[in-house]
């Protein structure tokens, strides 16, 4: 871990203490994770880096509740994420985790504005207020004039951003991305991270982004490194 992930800071919303993570498969049990302990506060930008097969998205999934550690724990606020049950977690993961990912994952039939809406519409949010926070959704992320396009009409810079803004439209207090810049090039991807350490700040989200990319680490106020599951 770097100097900047062992500082103590305060309002830490997020902790993981101790996690391991083993992966049973008929050749024998495979070691993800190896007692990882990371806390990331409100609008701080926390990136894990680390190879491919390092346990980034091990560690994402699990501080994101879609998977659960084999050992140790994880905590938002005094609430133990690793012992919820399910619909817990589910509830979890509509009101206060949001995710980003690398494919993207915009449904191709809709519009960039309909694709924002999606959250909002599985937590019944009214229609005028839908509207009202898709749009300010989308100008954050400076794409109030392609509200209208569909992703094959947008490029992949804009496709991500379509899935920050909808990552964002429902407020979230933690933002989990798994390698969001995987598909970009890599200017696209530099101003994809100053895009998520601006939003990360200015909306004070607690926010784990991973990443290979050498060149992004200088956005993050925070740096895991991980080899082969266990933090350096």
């Amino acid at each position: 871990m770097s100097k900047h992930a062992g500082a103590v800071v305060e309002g830490i919303t997020l902790r993981a203490e101790g996690v391991g993570r083993i992966f049973p498969t008929p050749g024998g049990d495979v070691l993800a994770l190896e007692d990882v302990s990371v806390s990331v506060a409100q609008g701080t930008l926390l990136v894990v880096r680390g190879p491919s097969g390092s346990g980034k998205t091990t560690l994402l999934n699990i501080l994101g509740g879609l998977d659960r550690p084999t050992s140790g724990t994880v905590h938002l606020d005094e609430q133990e994420v690793s012992a919820m049950a399910e619909a817990e977690l589910l509830e979890l993961r509509r009101t206060v985790l949001a995710f980003i990912f690398q494919s993207f994952g915009l449904v191709p039939v809709l519009s960039a504005a309909e694709n924002v809406e999606v959250p909002l519409r599985l937590l019944d949010t009214p229609a005028e207020e839908r509207e009202r926070r898709v749009a300010a959704a989308l100008e954050a992320v400076g794409l109030d004039g392609h509200a209208n396009q569909r992703p094959y009409e947008l490029s992949g810079g804009q496709q991500q951003r379509v899935g920050i803004a909808r990552a964002l439209v429902t407020n979230p207090a933690i933002l989990i991305a798994d390698e969001p810049t995987g598909q970009l090039d890599s200017t696209t991807a530099a101003t994809i991270m100053d895009l998520i350490a601006e939003l990360t700040h200015a909306r004070g989200i607690a926010a784990v982004v991973s990443t290979h990319d050498p060149l992004l680490i200088g956005r993050a106020d925070q740096v895991l490194e991980l080899h082969d599951g266990r933090a350096r």
